[in-house]
């Protein structure tokens, strides 16, 4: 099988670590590439210098979601891209048709340019030209800003369900016959008392 390239959304939220967790426990594949974008959102003045800030922050937040990578996966193959970009999200879909991803991972929640995006277009799994995974915090609830109509064509994994335990759970040993007088055992039967024997107890 050919080998895949998974993009994940670099944010500074918990849930898009959590995102990153999710791809790197369930996606990956010996030979697949993960590419960690990050987009800061375009700034009004265009003093080089500020640019050159946020595009420093944006690279050092982008390093900080590799370091789980080696951490929770061996010898990973990552990228990293920062750009700049809007917030209706379709800098980012530029950025993951060029990177030619097979995957999209995000991290869901209720600002996240994925809402923004589907209420400017009908269908944006075209926008992408690939698979959206949108992974929520475990626990927490997402409400969109916008409205509860607009038509979302991506998938939505809660990972409190995949989630599968660390440590196996302890097996117990069973045992054919742990004690044998405790299940057979013998009892003597109450004698029957005769007629006369009653007879002779009453005198």
């Amino acid at each position: 099988m050919d080998d895949k390239k998974i993009v994940v959304v670099v944010e500074d939220l918990e849930v898009a670590r959590t995102a990153l967790l999710w791809a790197l426990h369930n996606l990956l594949r010996y030979g697949d590439v993960i590419t960690l974008l990050h987009v800061f959102p375009s700034m009004k003045t265009r003093s080089k210098k500020k640019l050159r800030l946020r595009r420093l922050k944006g690279f050092q937040l982008a390093l900080s979601f590799k370091e789980i990578c080696n951490k929770y996966s061996f010898n990973t193959n990552v990228e990293i891209v920062v750009a700049e970009g809007d917030e209706n999200g379709s800098r980012i879909a530029s950025m993951v048709r060029e990177i030619g991803a097979s995957t999209l991972v995000v991290g869901l929640h209720d600002q996240s340019f994925l809402y923004k995006l589907a209420l400017a277009h009908n269908n944006i799994a075209s926008n992408f030209n690939c698979k959206v995974l949108a992974i929520k915090q475990p626990g927490v609830a997402v409400v969109p800003t916008l409205d509860s109509s607009t038509n979302m064509d991506f998938s939505v994994i809660d990972i409190t369900r995949l989630q599968v335990p660390d440590m196996p759970s302890p097996k117990i040993p069973y045992q054919i016959c742990p004690s044998p007088y405790a299940i057979i055992w013998r009892c003597k039967k109450p004698r029957k008392r005769t007629s006369g024997s009653r007879v002779k107890n009453k005198k």
